[in-house]
């Protein structure tokens, strides 16, 4: 049985890079990495991964150690559904496999020891064990640093074409890998560019192994429409790389440890389901507008918020499309009031 060491390896087949993520949060993605860098690819009995529940709550950024807590946050893992792309042998789309990541979590809490264990779905497991190729590797530092779903989701989709140099991605396909609403940003790709290309490139440029350049590429739709985009992707010669899993959990811990009041460490959190948009006080705002109008079941757990926040802002990118909103805060405060 896997347990925590020090240096992981993360080995993901190309298929299960093509999945859409579309509400999996930066924790969960970064759960994925940790879990497949912790098994043996050649050996499906490694598939049940152990954690102490300490590391485990540092890893998820639970804030407290609750089993109650543990509980919503493993419930959430284990319901999460992944849609992976069927092509024929000519490369056509022809439909999705959509499935569990993971099926079964056991939690310890005796005395004398206490854990969790984790299970991938048998539904999963051809997408994580028993291949030999079409494949990519990398070290799990990179998925430890960076900060949002889509910088994280990037990293992987231009690592796997790293050997390449160069990936070449319709803005509708990579949208959908990225987990965003085809909608989302729509005519106005400036929005697009600055708050999901431009954003990742600096992101990937400063925390991991990989860095980019992009440019439209092909006949464009109508309007001038860019359809396509051209990826450029070199080694990042100013990476370094030194930070363990063992050295993130512990920072984890440091910061759970720290001055920060637990409304503090939630309003940190609320601030990735706007993929870090907002200030801190306007996060506050935000959330204070949830309290007001919405069911106390809701605000008063941070997984539900959180999902309820980056669907808003999935809206509301969304909406920008067909007008370009000026003030996107209050746009959101809002749209949160009428619910």
């Amino acid at each position: 049985m896997a347990t925590l060491k020090k240096n992981y390896i993360v080995k993901k087949r190309n298929a299960l890079n093509e999945m859409r993520v579309k509400n999996m949060t930066l924790q969960e993605l970064r759960f994925l990495a940790i879990y497949l860098s912790k098994i043996n690819k050649d050996d499906e009995s490694s598939r049940c991964v152990r954690f102490s529940l300490d590391d485990f709550r540092a890893l998820m950024e639970l804030g407290r150690l609750d089993v109650s807590y543990i509980k919503k946050a493993t419930d959430t893992l284990l319901s999460r559904v992944v849609s992976v792309p069927i092509e024929n042998e000519s490369g056509k789309y022809i439909g999705y496999n959509s499935f569990q990541l993971f099926k079964r979590c056991k939690v310890i809490t005796a005395d004398i020891e206490n854990y969790i264990e984790i299970d991938a779905h048998d539904d999963a497991l051809p997408y994580m064990f028993d291949y030999k190729n079409r494949y990519f590797t990398y070290r799990l530092s990179n998925a430890l640093r960076v900060k949002s779903c889509n910088q994280l989701c990037m990293y992987e989709i231009l690592k796997q074409y790293e050997k390449i140099g160069q990936r070449i991605l319709s803005v509708e396909e990579l949208k959908r890998q990225l987990g965003i609403d085809e909608k989302e940003y729509g005519e106005r790709f400036n929005n697009f560019k600055k708050r999901v290309l431009d954003a990742c490139q600096q992101a990937l440029q400063e925390h991991t192994d990989i860095k980019f350049t992009y440019e439209p590429y092909g006949k464009r739709g109508k309007g001038g429409k860019i359809l396509y985009i051209r990826f450029f992707i070199q080694k990042n010669d100013d990476y370094i790389d030194q930070m363990t899993l063992t050295e993130f959990i512990q920072q984890q811990k440091d910061i759970e440890d720290s001055e920060l009041s637990d409304y503090d460490k939630k309003m940190l959190f609320l601030s990735d389901a706007c993929n870090n948009e907002f200030s801190t006080s306007k996060i506050t705002v935000l959330h204070d507008k949830m309290v007001e109008c919405l069911p106390l079941e809701v605000v008063r757990d941070e997984l539900k918020c959180y999902d309820y926040l980056m669907r808003k802002c999935h809206y509301m990118n969304m909406m920008e499309e067909k007008k370009k909103i000026p003030h996107r805060f209050n746009y959101l405060l809002s749209i949160i009031g009428k619910d």
